[in-house]
């Protein structure tokens, strides 16, 4: 066997969707079709390339390494016989963006707009995943950065085209004062007693995924406040003891304020850039997803307690 560039973009799939059957399910074909394959590309390599688990597989520290290559690879097979750049991505149109709430969205716009600098935006902000769908659904967007969760994957007509952009794992932030502040990590069942800051339904999972975790810890918080804010706000009340908040991995933590991992990382969120397949190019889908994923690096670059729980981990943290 040979390694080709149909077994790069089955792995490319399977990183994307997490989980053996949907990738059988988005490649057409059938799971143990694609376990099958995937076993014997991992033969051809001389080690594994993902972890099977009960709720899906995640990528080894190789695999991911050979997903980033196998990205590249097939990016510009895909790239061979379109129409050259400058045509492909003329922008004589105005680009409908929207985003839920992601930090992702200031740094995708800005190197977006230095890669095309005659590109004009409309920028929308709509809390709700599957409102942003829809809404590219429906040709009122063009391109969204919306969020799901492993297992509870976005759905979509074939109009859309999605491609995940990063998944992360959810932190939490605590009062400076809290008990479980000078942990390394702070396990959900210590946090029982506490008072929760939840945001609302975002039609792709939340907050039902957070409260299966509170239920698999033992527990339902007494007392939840659905808050749908700003997030020094947010942070502000944290401070001031009044309770404690699911965050962004890239969170940046205000004074009196401490943003912790959770033991046993039982909350993922992932970053999914959504697009009309008629409105925008392969070229401008793929300039986007670049950007989104450079700015997700510099958010990184500057959360330490992020770096810190990626190198204790061994999780490979995403490079363009």
């Amino acid at each position: 066997m040979e390694l080709e560039l149909r077994h790069l973009r089955i792995l490319c799939t399977i990183a994307d969707t997490l989980s053996l059957g949907r990738t059988a399910t988005v490649l057409g074909c059938s799971q143990p079709a694609v376990s099958s394959q995937l076993k014997r590309i991992e033969r051809l390599l001389g080690a594994d390339l993902f972890v099977r688990g009960s709720s899906g597989v995640t990528p080894t520290r190789f695999g991911a390494e050979v997903v980033v290559r196998a990205r590249e690879v097939v990016a510009l097979a895909d790239a061979i016989g379109r129409r050259s750049t400058a045509e492909r991505l003329r922008t004589d149109r105005v680009l409908r963006l929207a985003a839920t709430n992601t930090p992702i969205l200031p740094g995708l716009l800005q190197r977006a707009r230095a890669a095309l600098p005659s590109l004009s935006t409309q920028v929308s902000s709509v809390y709700s995943s599957a409102g942003i769908v829809a809404l590219v659904e429906e040709g009122r967007l063009d391109v969204g950065v919306a969020v799901d969760y492993p297992g509870s994957e976005l759905r979509h007509s074939k109009a859309v085209a999605r491609r995940g952009i990063v998944t992360e794992p959810s932190f939490v932030a605590l009062p400076a004062g809290h008990p479980a502040s000078a942990r390394w990590d702070v396990s959900l069942r210590e946090l029982a007693d506490d008072a929760w800051f939840l945001t609302p339904d975002d039609g792709a999972g939340w907050p039902g995924v957070c409260y299966d975790a509170f239920r698999t810890a033992g527990f339902t918080p007494a007392t939840v406040h659905e808050f749908l804010g700003d997030r020094d706000q947010l942070q502000r009340m944290i401070a001031d003891g009044l309770g404690v908040s699911v965050v962004q991995a890239t969170c940046q933590p205000n004074p009196g304020v401490v943003v912790k991992p959770l033991a046993g990382t039982p909350l993922w969120c992932r970053y999914v850039l959504v697009w009309h397949r008629e409105r925008v190019s392969d070229v401008m889908a793929e300039t986007l997803f670049g950007a989104a994923l450079a700015a997700y690096e510099e958010l990184i670059g500057r959360a330490p307690h992020f770096q810190a729980w990626a190198a204790a981990r061994h999780y490979r943290i995403p490079r363009t």
